[in-house]
């Protein structure tokens, strides 16, 4: 699972991604400052069974901060989008193939109108550059699905195969599968560029981050916009990225929504420090950021945390470390998916399975739950 920052430039999606990894970055304002594709590292944050336990966990695969529990999910920050980039243009050609790689889409968008669809400063419009954004990618499937569509419509007529079979073959590395491009031709026909928009929302579905909101004029604009666009969250990646590095030098304790002041800050800091609390951390309960990464996750991609254990009274592992580990997975998943997750040795041993928390013996195809803890129980 891949999750992709997109944008114009000038957006910054720069700025979100090192709030995000803390990460070195360049960041300017300036157009394409983000040449190669960014990866690394960031965390979806749940919260931590260990609150309801009462008892003191030990992770290893992820972190509990204060009863929060952060899993590891990979980042990706690509080069800024401009109109045409499907043709080729700006650095078109690399924005939509690091798209392929993408589960899920963050728009990060300059919500203030002071950056242009060029990614130059001056007067912009964020509703036009939301259509830009998934026009060139929908445009981009179109070219996909219209290379071969001819010649994959005579064979699955001349064998009798379904074509969302072939096509599934054929755009395999868009992320798709036959159920999903049979969800797409119940409604559109194949050679249209409503399919390839179905296409778009299906396997890279965009949530868009309305950057810059502690601007004025961005938040008249994002109160324009919020009726018309669904996903769309207030953030401010500036605002976040002070928080994470106050936090990391010791300056302030930042729990994702306040902070506490620590350390010696001096006038300045404390100033930019209480802009951030009045305007956007008390106004919008905080920065966005975070915000935007679990909506993707847990929403838009349909993920549960499940929480494999060994001991099914103590919640462990066999170092006796209490709900070690933190196993994302789809949302139908069974605990056979799980085991599979674990190992491959495991699932194919596995016997049954013990929900930790009723102590009851669950089978191989029980549906899991958000937050369970089971153990695996296996022959080896």
């Amino acid at each position: 699972m891949l999750v992709g920052l997109v944008g114009i430039p000038s957006s910054g999606k720069s700025t979100m991604f090192k709030a995000l990894t803390l990460k070195d970055v360049a960041i300017a304002d300036y157009p394409f400052t983000t040449i190669k594709a960014n990866e690394g590292v960031s965390s979806v944050a749940i919260e931590c069974p260990c609150k309801e336990l009462n008892v003191k966990c030990n992770p290893k695969n992820s972190e509990c901060r204060d009863g929060m529990r952060h899993i590891p999910i990979k980042l990706l920050d690509v080069a800024g989008l401009v109109k045409d980039a499907h043709k080729g243009r700006g650095r078109g050609n690399e924005f939509l193939d690091d798209l392929r790689q993408a589960s899920a889409l963050i728009h990060v968008l300059d919500v203030s109108g002071k950056t242009d669809s060029e990614g130059k400063l001056g007067i912009g419009n964020p509703e036009e550059n939301v259509k830009i954004l998934e026009n060139e990618i929908d445009y981009w499937i179109f070219g996909i699905v219209q290379k071969n569509l001819g010649k994959i419509e005579r064979t699955a007529a001349a064998e009798k195969t379904p074509l969302q079979r072939l096509l599934a073959e054929q755009l395999s590395g868009l992320g798709v599968n036959e159920n999903d491009i049979k969800t797409a031709l119940d409604k559109e026909k194949p050679e249209t560029l409503e399919f390839a928009r179905e296409l778009r929302k299906i396997s890279k579905p965009i949530i868009v981050a309305a950057n810059k909101i502690d601007i004025p004029e961005a938040q008249k604009n994002f109160e324009k916009m919020k009726d018309g666009i669904e996903n769309i969250v207030p953030c401010s990646a500036d605002s976040e990225l002070a928080l994470k590095e106050a936090d990391e030098k010791g300056l302030i304790k930042y729990d994702g929504k306040d902070f506490e002041i620590l350390g010696q800050v001096d006038e300045k800091q404390n100033a930019a420090l209480e802009f951030i609390k009045k305007n956007i951390l008390e106004k919008y309960g905080s920065t966005g950021v975070q915000e935007c990464l679990n909506r993707t996750v847990f929403e838009f991609l349909n993920m549960i945390v499940v929480y494999p254990v060994e001991n099914e009274n103590r919640y462990s592992d066999k170092k006796d470390n209490v709900l070690p580990d933190a196993i994302i997975l789809k949302k139908d998943s069974t605990t056979m998916d799980l085991a599979k997750a674990i190992h491959s040795d495991i699932a194919e041993g596995m016997i049954g399975a013990i929900d930790a928390r009723t102590k009851m013996k669950i089978g191989k195809d029980h549906e899991l739950k958000g937050g369970d803890i089971i153990k695996i129980i296996f022959k080896g």
